[in-house]
């Protein structure tokens, strides 16, 4: 879940894409979305290329994507499905070595004492 190296670099690479795809998104609409809409996407992109709690934040983008297409419509159907597939891949890979989430839940070295 936390690879290093090449692996962890594509990763951050991922959630960067992830991230960026939905900033701009927001950016290219922000007339038509409300506040916190345009709030929460600025959360979850910050969130997403931090690699903090990845795969819930993945599953809000995907959520935040999908409402933003609901209300005002696909513009490309390849850019979406890329996006929509970049954001399931995010959820089910994690974030990585580069992450917060590594710092926080990463690989320990247990030492057990003993009997």
């Amino acid at each position: 879940m936390f690879p290093p190296g090449l692996p962890g670099l594509a990763l951050l690479l991922l959630r960067a894409s992830v991230a960026i795809a939905l900033v701009v998104e927001c950016y290219g609409r922000q007339r038509d979305l409300s506040g916190w809409i345009q709030a929460a996407a600025i959360l979850v992109s910050l969130a997403s290329s931090l690699g903090y709690l990845t795969p819930v934040v993945a599953v809000m983008d995907l959520v935040l994507h999908t409402l933003i297409w609901s209300c005002l419509g696909i513009g490309s159907a390849a850019a979406a499905t890329t996006i929509s597939l970049d954001a399931i891949a995010l959820a089910l890979l994690g974030p990585g070595a580069y992450s917060i989430d590594y710092y926080r839940f990463g690989r320990r070295q247990v030492i057990l004492p003993p009997p």
